[in-house]
């Protein structure tokens, strides 16, 4: 298993590498460049003497009487340094060599040849200069330089190691204050601090996180509160029923009239859990709704047919209006039949008797809209943000027995969809309640469709 390393260590290993390999380079360039430097000043140097050996020989040869070569080129290489040897060679074999004992040439040093003429004869120079000096303050400098290279790394790990336990102390800080959140005091916050750099942001980005989740866990147990108080009260009704019954001998008649009590309240309690069943997988993601191309028109009059019994009890009319020419959506037939129905319940439950449901279909360039509108008393302003949540109910007074989950299951039906439901209300004005689809692409249409559009075109 791999051990755990802690970013203040790791830190202090990176810096320890890249400073030793910078250093290095460094070190390298500067010794490689203090041998060039050192290395051409003695060519220059043997190319200055050599010039003016030449023209110290030619000038000594030209005089009247004729001067004696070798004396006064002896006298000229006294002035040579002892590390420089000179050789010449000219005419009738003469040859010259400083110092006399003729050394070997050194492969470890710099050598200048020249050709020059003098008289009637041509002359070979070679002036070499050793560079023992040099390659002695290279290999001083070279040493100097291996033994503070270590020396520095460990100076400044040391202090890499006290900067970054310094520069983490904040991080720290912030995971021992984490540490102490839990799930019963998720209102405690981070100090956040004021330096505008990473660690405000990542502090800034853990507190709104903490909102977040402690929004969640309001909202979850809220949720957890008003299904237990939904569900409280046909459960009472149904025990109420069974031991009114079971107290004493009954006729059929009163049986019946429990049982139908009891069924009717358990009916009401599996719509109630098919509903948050629905709801807990939408959160999850867990809801299958296979998609196909579908006609909303087409749908919405089905459902209008389903519901004008229940308007007609209510003295409502329905009235639908459609497009010209049938556009398509991508959906599921069941889901959007379950989304029309509570759209189309809500508006005829707050619609005055006598009065109009209006429903419509409309479309705009790659969009299909679905309004249903009623003239009831409409929603109030600060109603309007809150009626998608789950158990929300404006008007208590208003429900019919309803649990305030169905604008909750129509919002989770049309985000499956892709699509998003407007809501324009005011009191007294009713209710337009919209939902806004995409319309499918001619790619995904069956191929009836298609050939019914070519046929259009």
């Amino acid at each position: 298993m791999k051990p755990e390393r802690s970013i203040r260590f790791r830190l202090t290993v990176w810096y320890a590498i890249v400073l030793f390999a910078a250093l290095s380079v460094f070190s390298g360039l500067v010794w490689l460049s203090l041998r060039q430097r050192l290395v051409g000043e003695v060519d220059r140097d043997l190319d200055v003497k050599a010039a003016q050996f030449q023209a110290y020989v030619t000038k000594e040869a030209a005089e009247n009487p004729p001067v004696d070569l070798a004396d006064e080129m002896e006298e000229f290489c006294q002035a040579l340094p002892p590390s420089d040897s000179l050789e010449l060679r000219g005419p009738g074999n003469f040859e010259f060599h400083y110092p006399r004992s003729h050394p070997p040439v050194s492969l470890d040093s710099r050598t200048v040849q020249r050709r020059f003429q003098m008289g009637s004869g041509t002359f070979h120079l070679q002036l070499q200069s050793s560079l023992a000096a040099i390659d002695h303050t290279l290999d001083l400098l070279r040493i100097l330089l291996l033994s503070l290279v270590p020396l520095v790394i460990a100076a400044a790990c040391a202090g890499g190691a006290w900067l970054s336990r310094r520069a983490l102390k904040p991080v720290d800080e912030i995971t021992t204050a984490a540490r102490a959140i839990a799930i019963d005091n998720l209102s405690l916050r981070l100090e956040t601090p004021r330096t505008g750099d990473e660690l405000q942001r990542l502090t800034e980005v853990w507190n709104s996180m903490l909102e977040r989740l402690e929004a969640a866990v309001r909202t979850l147990s809220q949720f957890a509160a008003d299904a237990s108080h939904e569900l409280r009260t046909p459960l009472a009704v149904i025990r109420a029923s069974a031991e009114v019954a079971l107290r004493r001998a009954r006729s059929p008649e009163s049986y019946r009239a429990s049982l139908e009590e009891i069924s009717a309240e358990a009916e009401r309690m599996t719509q109630l859990v098919d509903d948050l069943l629905f709801l807990a997988r939408g959160d999850a993601r867990g809801v299958e709704m296979p998609m196909e191309p579908l006609d909303p028109d087409g749908l919405l009059q089905e459902v209008c047919g389903e519901m004008s019994g229940i308007a007609g009890a209510r003295e409502i009319r329905i009235r639908v209006t459609g497009l010209a020419e049938r556009r398509w959506v991508s959906g599921n037939g069941p889901a959007l039949r379950r989304l029309f129905i509570v759209l189309l319940d809500n508006a005829i439950k707050y619609s005055a008797p006598g009065s109009d449901v209006i429903v419509e279909t409309t479309a705009h360039n790659a969009t299909v809209s679905v309004a249903v509108r009623d003239f009831g008393a409409g929603i109030g302003a600060a109603d309007q943000p809150h009626i998608f949540k789950r158990f929300f109910q404006a008007d208590k007074a208003r429900t019919d027995g309803g649990f305030g989950l169905g604008l909750s299951l129509a919002d989770s039906i049309a985000k499956a969809h892709s699509a998003r439901i407007e809501v324009e209300s005011a009191e007294g004005a009713g209710s337009i309640f919209r939902v806004v689809f995409q319309a499918a692409s001619g790619a995904n249409l069956p191929e009836s469709v298609q050939s019914e559009l070519k046929i259009r075109q």
